[in-house]
């Protein structure tokens, strides 16, 4: 009996992900306090930016809040925007004292993301304006933070010698939509990335957050800084790989965000949740039509076989293999119960990550073909190494 089968490797296949896989289900990383440095460190917020006027104000805003007792300087890199995004950032800087530094990059360089493009000439600015700054702080343009999220960062990587500190932040979760794939977005990536072996450092796993990453400047400066992975779409976790090196040369740390930052990007539509899996997904796949194969099929036994055996046991009418399959959903929902209660979701919620598995299987195939046709790991209109959005070629530029 097929649904029995397939239950059974359901069953099997949560009962790993339980026990041997990193404990990444507990979602239990999280920001401990620190006790504070001697002397606080200087710090660089660098911030890339295109077309972020809905969000910019606010964010920029956030960082002339920051209690931060040491030196802080901000640099918005303002990637070509075609709308307000450098005259509301200097509206938001005025609510502070921090200084507030807008970049305007040259055009992309062949060979380079947009994203990390900006990136790039931030830290160049840093450097030339920041010299002393011992950390940066890599954070996105709708990403709003504590005023104490700072300090609390720099507490932690002073404490433990840390040469990246990542929060994933808190994503907005309003709305149907959000809802049911937020979470399971979350529940994906940590267990794609463990975050308990990303932060041992005696394991080659490497992760971060791109929303927010706190970076000791020497270890980016000794590694090549982000020229280094100037082609990666997946760049946070290639920032995280590059600095924690061959173990165990460097630690690296991952966590939950509980408020300490929280992203402003409007996930109540599926469009929006559906392109920023599609930008990235087949690229996580190294662009083979096998692993993505293999990747479909696999997500299919885990997590849609055991719910399909018990949803379709009237026709089936095989009661061994509903049972099965309740037991395999119920260890799903078990597993994926802490990540759901991180965002505040009730309990028979956490059943509804079937439906949600079945909709980022249908990204990661549209990732594929947008890949195919051209399109892959846009960058708010751009290409790597083209502009606008107009052409998959690369555009010699700087």
């Amino acid at each position: 009996m097929i649904w029995l089968a397939l239950s059974v490797l359901a069953i099997l296949s949560w009962g790993f992900l339980l026990t041997l896989h990193g404990g990444f289900w507990r979602a239990d990383q999280r920001l401990r306090p620190a006790p504070d440095p001697a002397d606080w460190p200087e710090v660089a917020v660098i911030i890339p930016a295109r077309d972020e006027a809905e969000t910019i104000f606010q964010v920029i805003a956030s960082h002339q809040k920051s209690d931060y007792p040491g030196a802080l300087s901000i640099f918005l890199i303002d990637d070509h925007s075609s709308d307000e995004t450098a005259v509301l950032a200097r509206e938001g800087a005025a609510l502070g004292e921090r200084p507030v530094h807008i970049v305007s990059p040259p055009e992309l360089e062949e060979g380079w993301t947009g994203k990390l493009w900006a990136v790039h000439h931030g830290l160049r600015a840093a450097r030339e304006t920041a010299p002393d700054a011992a950390y940066v702080l890599m954070t996105d343009a709708d990403i709003a933070h504590a005023p104490d999220a700072l300090r609390r960062l720099v507490a932690r990587a002073e404490r433990d010698d840390l040469a990246l500190t990542s929060l994933m932040a808190t994503l907005d979760t309003r709305g149907f939509w959000g809802a049911l794939l937020i979470p399971a977005f979350v529940f994906f990536f940590q267990k794609l990335y463990p975050f308990p072996w990303a932060n041992d450092p005696n394991r080659y796993l490497a992760a971060a957050a791109g929303g927010c990453m706190l970076v000791r400047r020497d270890a980016l400066r000794d590694e090549g800084g982000v020229a280094a992975i100037r082609g990666e779409l997946i760049d946070d976790c290639a920032l995280a790989a590059l600095l924690k090196g061959e173990p165990p040369k460097r630690r690296i740390w991952l966590g939950h965000s509980t408020g300490e930052v929280v992203s402003l990007r409007d996930n109540r539509s599926l469009d929006s949740v559906w392109n920023m899996v599609a930008r990235t997904a087949y690229t996580q796949l190294n662009h083979s039509l096998v692993f993505l194969a293999g990747s479909l099929i696999g997500l299919f036994v885990v997590y849609l076989a055991g719910p399909l055996a018990v949803i379709l046991w009237p026709l089936h009418g095989y009661g061994l293999a509903a049972a099965a399959g309740f037991i395999a959903w119920a260890l799903m929902a078990r597993a994926y119960r802490p990540t759901s209660s991180l965002y505040r979701r009730i309990w028979p919620e956490a059943f509804g990550l079937p439906l949600a598995a079945a909709l980022y299987m249908a990204m990661t195939a549209s990732s594929a073909w947008r890949w195919m046709r051209g399109r892959g790991g846009e960058w708010k209109g751009r290409v790597r190494g083209g502009t606008d959005g107009a052409s998959a070629e690369p555009q010699a530029a700087e």
